[in-house]
This record gives C-alpha cells, sequence and structure tokens, in this order.
C-alpha cells in the first residue's frame, strides 16, 4: 500500500550526491541550523527605529549591462531611503538629500524579503540539541512514530516555533505558511502553541497556517477537530495522500473540500503519491474546482510529485488546466531520482512557491530556513549559471517580486508599498542566488528584526 510514496520524503529530499549543488548547498553554511544554534537578535530589538527614518547608503539594482542580446553583469547605485510609518515613502541618491538620521548600510544590496511558503512552525527539533532522523519506509510508519514523539514535542513547541522564527527572520523571511498538526494525539494543541507564538510576533512577522491532517484525514478520523481548527482562525484547510494513507481517494477529497466550501477557506495539500493515484487525484481536485468556481485560485498542491511523472502532451495538457484553475503549486525543490517540472508549470502560468519544509526535525535534518538556497538550487537543477538566469531565480523566494523586470528596468522597491527587504552581503541578486550570501538585516513593515547596522 505504502511503496507508491517511493519510500519516503527522503528519496526526494536525498544529499544531493547526483548534482553538483552539494557542494554549494553545504558551503553555503548551515549557520548552526541543525543543531540548534540560534542567530543573533539585531539592535532593533534593543533601540527600535522611530516610526519614519532614513537607511543610508542602500544598494539598488537599476538596469542590466548587455553583450549584444546577453545579459552579462547588473548595474546598481546607492540610495537613501526614507521610511515612514512601515512605508517606503522616498528614494534619493546617496547623500544629495542631507538632513535626516538613521542605519547605514554602507552599501548592503536590498532585495526583497523572502517568503516561506511551506514550512512546518509547530513541531521541529531546532533549539534542541542534534537529533537526527531514525531509519524509515513509509509514510504510514512515519505517522506510528509521530504519534508517540508529539506528547515529547508539545510542552516547548511554542519556545522552538519562536526559535525557528528568529532563524527565518535571520536568513531574509518575514512572511510564512505554516502547516500545523491537527490530529487525535495534539487535538488542537498544536495550534493553540503556534498561535501564541505568533502573537508574540504579530509585530515583525506574518503567517499563513493550514491546518494539516497529518495522520491522515480519514485515517486518523480527524474531520470534526478540522472543522474546529477552521473555527479557530486557521486559514487553510490542508490533506495528505488522498490513497495512500486515506485509502479513498474521493472521500478524502471530498471531505477536504467541503471542510474549504463550508468554512469559504483555501487548500493547501500534501501530495507526495508518484503512483498513477497520484495524478489521478489531482485530476479529481482539477473537476471539483471546474464544478465548484468558488474554489478556482485557492488551491494549492505542496510536493505534488505525480507532476514530475508526466511528460510532454500529458504534462502541457495539465499545466494549461492547472493554471485555468489557479492551482498553485509550493515545492521544496527536491533533488534526488525525481526532478519537477517546475519551469513548465511557471511558463504555463502556474504559480509555484517554495518553501524549507523542515529545517530539522523526524523527517529530515537538512534545511537551513533560506529561500535564498532554494533559488540557487533551482538555478543549479535548472541549468541558470548566467547573470539573467540567476537573477530571475530569486522570484522563487520572493513571491515573484524582483528588483529588475525582464526587460531591466528597475520595478522594486515602489513608493508606499510595505518596507519589508533584506540587506545583503552582495553585489546584485544574480551573486546573491549563486552565493547564497549572508543577509545582515531584515526589515518587516519598516522594523528591523535581525541584524546590525
Amino acid at each position: 500500500m505504502t511503496s507508491s510514496i517511493c519510500g519516503s520524503r527522503r528519496d526526494f529530499l536525498c544529499t544531493g550526491a547526483k548534482l553538483t549543488a552539494a557542494g554549494t548547498l553545504l558551503a553555503a553554511g548551515m549557520s548552526g541550523a541543525a543543531s540548534g544554534a540560534q542567530p543573533q537578535q539585531g539592535e532593533a530589538a534593543k533601540s527600535p527605529l522611530p516610526a519614519r527614518y532614513r537607511l543610508h547608503n542602500v544598494r539598488l539594482e537599476e538596469g542590466f549591462d548587455k553583450e549584444g542580446e546577453v545579459v552579462v553583469a547588473t548595474q546598481t547605485g546607492l540610495y537613501d531611503i526614507d521610511i515612514d510609518g512601515g512605508k517606503i515613502v522616498a528614494l534619493h541618491p546617496a547623500g544629495a538629500s542631507p538632513g535626516a538620521t538613521g542605519p547605514d548600510a554602507r552599501g548592503a544590496l536590498m532585495l526583497p524579503a523572502t517568503r516561506d511558503m511551506h514550512i512546518h512552525l509547530d513541531k521541529t527539533f531546532y533549539g534542541d540539541p542534534w537529533q537526527a532522523p531514525r531509519p524509515r519506509k513509509s509514510v504510514l510508519e512515519m505517522i506510528e512514530r509521530e504519534q508517540r514523539l508529539i506528547p515529547q514535542l508539545l510542552p516547548r513547541s511554542v519556545e522552538r516555533a519562536e526559535k525557528l522564527i528568529a532563524l527565518l527572520q535571520s536568513k531574509g523571511s518575514t512572511f510564512a505558511r505554516s502547516h500545523c498538526n491537527i490530529d487525535p494525539v495534539s487535538g488542537l494543541k498544536s495550534l493553540e502553541h503556534l498561535q501564541t507564538a505568533l502573537r508574540k510576533h504579530q509585530a515583525d512577522f506574518e503567517c499563513e497556517i493550514v491546518a494539516f491532517p497529518q495522520h491522515g484525514l480519514l485515517h486518523s478520523h480527524s474531520e470534526k477537530l478540522m472543522r474546529e481548527a477552521m473555527q479557530m482562525g486557521a486559514h487553510y484547510v490542508g490533506g495528505l495522500d488522498p490513497t495512500v494513507v486515506d485509502g479513498a481517494m474521493e472521500k478524502s477529497l471530498d471531505t477536504m473540500f467541503a471542510i474549504a466550501l463550508d468554512y469559504q477557506a483555501g487548500v493547501d495539500i500534501h501530495l507526495h503519491e508518484t503512483a498513477p493515484s497520484g495524478v489521478a487525484a489531482i485530476r479529481y481536485m482539477l473537476r471539483t474546482v471546474r464544478e465548484n468556481p468558488a474554489l478556482k485560485g485557492k488551491v494549492t498542491l505542496s510536493h505534488a510529485f505525480a507532476l514530475g511523472t508526466l511528460q510532454g502532451e500529458e504534462l502541457h495538457e495539465m499545466a494549461a488546466e492547472l493554471a485555468t484553475q489557479g492551482f498553485s503549486v509550493a515545492s521544496t525543490v527536491p533533488i534526488g531520482r525525481l526532478i519537477m517540472p517546475l519551469p513548465e508549470l511557471k511558463a504555463a502560468g502556474v504559480r509555484v512557491m517554495s518553501g524549507t519544509d523542515s529545517v530539522t526535525d523526524h523527517w529530515q535534518p537538512y534545511g537551513t530556513g533560506s529561500m535564498l538556497e532554494k533559488a540557487n538550487l533551482y538555478a543549479q537543477i535548472y541549468g541558470g549559471p548566467d547573470e539573467f538566469s540567476l537573477s530571475r531565480a530569486l522570484a522563487l523566494g520572493t513571491g515573484d517580486t524582483l528588483p529588475l523586470s525582464d526587460g531591466g528596468k528597475r520595478q522594486w522597491p515602489v513608493l508606499q508599498q510595505n518596507a519589508d527587504f533584506m540587506l545583503v552581503d552582495a553585489s546584485c541578486s544574480a551573486e546573491a542566488v549563486a552565493r547564497i550570501s549572508p543577509v545582515t538585516a531584515t526589515f518587516h513593515r519598516g522594523r528591523q528584526v535581525y541584524g546590525r547596522l
């Protein structure tokens, strides 16, 4: 029954020995993520910036240098940026408008803050002593293991979630979509604890919550709990492998969608299945959305490994229908024997997002919390070592926000938009992606949430 998942997540998140990505990812610096070392809190925590201030000597991208039609470099310049009430209100050439006071970025590159669109903040080993995952053979085996593990994690889950939020901020992320266990073992405690952690960071971090039936919506008889989770404020209805785990594809998906329709919510389902059942589940979800227009544009397929089994016209038709119905795909950009067709999906108009998933937990220990790392991995797998391709890869981590348009015109930052950005020790976005450059400071709505300036 479990063999159609191709073993486990490890098969899709295995070591990068098969790809040149491995060397770069290891060199990127785990920054103590797996061992629980904590990023240092910035000066902002001790001396908050005023509502209005000027950030001096920020490097912004201005255009592309070309040889013929080939982009060979990125032009940048230094600017002073006025921030007021959490928004960017003015840009000045550096030093051209003296008088305003504020911190000095010292030439650091300003990039949009990153968005981690698939993570589990509620259950993590991060912040605790090193602990590697145990060997496993199937998702069902992992569910059984988790049923024993959750009672050990719950007492300190608020503390560990906060530490994981601090790690994400240190990597440039100020927004996340977190899946949160809703299961008979933890009941609604995981959700309560995650909401507690998020309330403590409502001024410096934003998060969407997916009510996630990790032990199977039908398999663990969790429909009542899921409905209660939506009443408590979860934003999305989750799901899990409707054939392999729940054993009844149509009933599992119908139940998930019924909850979403009842609460006028979106859906974000974990779909690991790579057997024909995975493709069948996607087709059934597409049909459900066609029959229920209220769901259009509100369904995310997380992982969606079945799409990696499609080729040619079948893939083209599937991607076109996903785009038509407004589906999005959240991928961790897996490395291993299955390569996801992410460029093909993007070309068809499907919104492709990414996330760090599990930084370190009982599933896998490889995460660093960096969305720049995910952009780097995307560029390596899909063949983009040139300046232009590297700069475009950044979009995977920023929610499709890029400093320069494809034509090389500056399109970000935009005046009167929220001041959500990171300062990076890099000359341009292409270098930041290629080198997974260090984040020196992170700002959320004008508030410095990480770093020292």
